[in-house]
């Protein structure tokens, strides 16, 4: 097989690309080593920056978000029984967010590939990239029981942390800067309407919890767990109880509770591998980055990587420079960083350290009338929180 560019992976960030690709006149073949319908269910994130709502509707793959998304003007915050909402317009001139699970981003753009797009092809495990520094760049695959080869001349990894594209980058030139937290999430998803119409983030010295949603009638939950803790150890009855404690205000508020459909905990790291380009590989989303959930950045920021690739490249295209290709780690990272501060920053002012003394429980209570009370580290967590922009 043949192509532009090789990508692997079809989570958000290559279908997107994909998409991008096409609508530049860029052909690609996407990589997919699940099936369809694993895709299309498996649980990630679910708050989408102004900017990947921009770039969604720009690329023409908006119209069931626009139309059963949920946009939010602000987040919640509670502390020591109290509650700050911090109002994103009014800190950011117009900005928000939108409430959309990664599984329908996906849908979406699945169905636009299928349809419109260039070979998408599930089931197909990328075994390796190779030749990443010459011009013509191959990934070893399996389709069907047979091994196949796909030539390009780039190759985007898409593919995860566990996959195979940061294997090309030599180990000689690799860096990587990583932060591994002494807690995780405990998460639920819930047949119940939101007990809030915003998120909440909620800080106590039981520890941190979160009050999301993916619909008005099923809410996603979470709350900070020891690492290595088993979802299953605790019970429905327990999870609900614990939410409670953690939520409580000093007014009439009320958690709603509801049939529990799953639970999961996922653990928390910061992780960033430089250079995030090896010859014509280049490496986007968790396959260079992972942020804690806290901030909400990981799906945004794997978008913000493959809108900087296809414009670099749709420029090669019109141009014939290499310039903005050649930039691409650099550009990417910049963006990146700034995503990773602001995911420490949040995880830091909200979870308790099992270890943290009296003293570092007041700075942290601190830092957060800090924000209550200032306009300028309010704005500062709106302008974070809503996103970077996509340079």
């Amino acid at each position: 097989m043949r192509t532009t560019v090789g990508i692997i992976g079809a989570g958000p960030a290559g279908l997107l690309l994909a998409r991008l690709l096409h609508n530049a006149g860029i052909g690609s073949v996407v990589l997919e080593s699940r099936h369809r319908a694993y895709v299309e269910q498996r649980q990630r994130a679910g708050i989408l920056e102004q900017g990947t709502v921009d770039v969604l509707r720009a690329a023409g793959a908006a119209e069931r978000m626009d139309r059963e998304g949920l946009r939010h003007d602000g987040i919640e915050l509670r502390f020591a029984g109290r509650r700050h909402r911090v109002d994103f317009p009014a800190l950011t001139g117009g900005r928000s967010v939108m409430v959309y699970a990664q599984t329908e981003v996906c849908k979406d753009l699945i169905a636009l590939q299928l349809k419109e797009g260039d070979p998408l092809l599930f089931g197909a495990e990328a075994l390796a990239v190779e030749d990443a520094g010459s011009a013509r760049p191959r990934v070893r695959f399996t389709c069907e029981g047979r091994e196949d080869v796909l030539e390009c001349d780039y190759v985007v990894g898409c593919d995860g942390f566990w996959g195979v594209a940061r294997k090309a980058v030599p180990a000689e030139l690799s860096r990587v800067f990583e932060r591994t937290y002494p807690f995780g999430w405990l998460g639920i998803l819930a047949d119940v309407p939101p007990s809030h119409d915003e998120l909440v983030y909620a800080r106590h010295d039981r520890g941190f919890a979160l009050l999301s949603m993916r619909s008005p009638a099923v809410s996603r939950l979470y709350l900070q767990v020891p690492q290595g803790t088993d979802a299953q150890a605790w019970s429905d009855e327990e999870i609900w109880d614990e939410l409670e404690r953690r939520f409580a205000t000093d007014d009439d508020w009320r958690l709603e509770r509801g049939p529990i459909t799953s639970k999961s905990v996922t653990p928390m790291r910061s992780y960033v591998h430089e250079p995030m380009r090896h010859g014509r590989v280049f490496l986007a989303g968790d396959a260079a980055h992972i942020v804690p959930p806290t901030g909400a950045k990981g799906l945004n920021l794997a978008v913000g990587d493959v809108v900087t690739f296809a414009r670099a490249l749709a420029y090669k295209k019109q141009t014939g420079s290499s310039e903005l290709l050649d930039a691409y780690s650099e550009t990417c990272l910049r963006r990146v960083w700034q995503a990773e501060r602001f995911s420490y920053d949040m995880t830091t002012l909200l979870h308790r350290d099992p270890e943290a003394t009296p003293f570092e429980d007041r700075i942290q209570l601190a830092r957060l009338e800090r924000v209550a009370s200032t306009r300028a580290a309010e704005t500062d967590l709106a302008e974070g929180y809503t996103g970077f922009p996509l340079e």
